[in-house]
């Protein structure tokens, strides 16, 4: 018998961090990024400033969750300022999907519309990917397409509010690396 199975086991100063590519969050982030990118080059000028921005908005969102499982070790308070961005940027490109159907008199689909249940439900696709969208963004019309986005967008930033909620509870019934820094030094003196 292992007699390390009754020692209390020590915890770690920086825990398990990353893994982000395996959050749902990431993933529909990601799906909406490259969405984006096509979305734009098809129905949005390139050399509009709207055209980067909402590029850069879809990015935003994307590369802040993985930066912020990154920083989650040795810091939450990170790891929770660089989710809260992610989910602000998703907020801005939902904004600028709203724009781009109210300025070209488009219907915005109201949750129960068919097609976006339709959408809503590729959410529990195994192995899900832009692959999973491709035809409502590439060769559908720009209602369609915009609608599809602000679907996943929609679906992003539920799943980024649970995180958030999460992380929040976890900060406060742990604290942070600053904490277990302090409680490290702590024991370490008593010995």
């Amino acid at each position: 018998m292992n007699n390390k199975r009754n020692e209390k086991s020590q915890p770690t100063l920086i825990p398990p961090h990353g893994g982000y590519r395996s959050l749902k969050s990431y993933q529909t982030a990601e799906i909406i990024y490259d969405a984006t990118v096509v979305f734009c080059n098809r129905f949005i000028d390139k050399r509009s400033r709207t055209h980067d921005q909402m590029v850069q908005a879809g990015r935003s969102g994307k590369q802040n969750i993985a930066e912020g499982s990154m920083a989650s070790g040795t810091s939450k308070k990170s790891e929770l300022k660089l989710i809260g961005v992610a989910r602000a940027s998703l907020e801005e490109l939902l904004l600028d999907y709203d724009d781009f159907l109210r300025q070209r008199g488009l219907p915005c689909w109201e949750k129960n519309h068919s097609q976006a249940q339709s959408i809503r439900k590729l959410a529990w696709e195994k192995n899900r990917s832009y692959e999973t969208y491709r035809t409502y963004i590439e060769a559908s019309p720009p209602e369609t397409a915009a609608n599809t986005l602000i679907c996943l967008i929609h679906q992003a930033n539920y799943l980024l509010d649970q995180q958030l909620r999460q992380l929040e509870k976890q900060f406060l019934e742990e604290g942070g690396f600053t904490e277990r820094l302090y409680q490290a030094r702590q024991e370490a003196r008593k010995k």
